[in-house]
């Protein structure tokens, strides 16, 4: 019924911002030792994993989103699976920002409203056209995570960990949506795409 797929997205939604993240897999890094940090690289780094979980929630939307509007039952299941590994990054990604004494972003629900609309407007564009955006978007974010361990201080070996087996995922999942048929995007969707990127990270750093 369409109630009962209501509450059960709703549910998702509600689970992803305000209830803690669950893991299957030993966190990355957990058993590394926490590097003498200034409070000034402490913050730094806090405020990049903060970035980084705000990019875990606007993957659960955005999976969720696609799942929602997708056609093959196949390809419903990948997303599944990538959005339960996400699910393991947002959960590494919000103990990361507490043990730095950080905190997740404040502007969360917009987050995840926004790459849910996402999600569900590239779903409706057909399969292909959704895993392109898949694809594309898990590439700028191995960009994104590359970036994150020049910016992570040297001694953070615990975030690090964390973004280095995030990347390795990542990449994969946009290997699997090469592989289920994914089409290459317009130069122009793809520069649209890295300039809302570079917004949200911008704002998410601070907020």
């Amino acid at each position: 019924m369409i109630s009962d797929r209501f509450i059960v997205e709703f549910d998702k939604a509600l689970r992803t911002l305000f209830a803690p993240a669950q893991t299957m897999r030993e966190v990355p890094g957990s058993g590394k030792p926490e590097g003498g940090l200034s409070a000034a690289e402490k913050a730094h780094a806090g405020a990049l994993m903060r970035v980084n979980h705000v990019g875990e929630v606007c993957a659960q939307a955005l999976y969720q989103g696609q799942a929602l509007t997708c056609r093959d039952p196949v390809i419903r299941q990948a997303l599944a699976q990538a959005a339960a590994e996400e699910t393991e990054h947002l959960a590494w990604t919000e103990r990361r920002v507490a043990e730095l004494g950080s905190r997740t972003s404040l502007l969360n629900p917009l987050w995840y409203a926004g790459a849910l609309t996402i999600g569900i407007t590239a779903g409706t564009l057909g399969d292909p056209w959704s895993l392109g955006f898949l694809a594309e978007t898990e590439r700028q974010v191995e960009a994104h995570l590359d970036h994150h361990l020049n910016e992570l201080p040297t001694q953070d070996a615990r975030s690090r960990a964390i973004v280095a087996q995030m990347r390795l995922d990542e990449i994969a999942h946009a290997e699997t949506a090469a592989l289920l048929g994914a089409r290459q995007l317009p130069a122009a969707a793809i520069f649209a795409m890295r300039i809302a990127a570079r917004t949200m990270t911008r704002a998410a750093y601070y907020i």
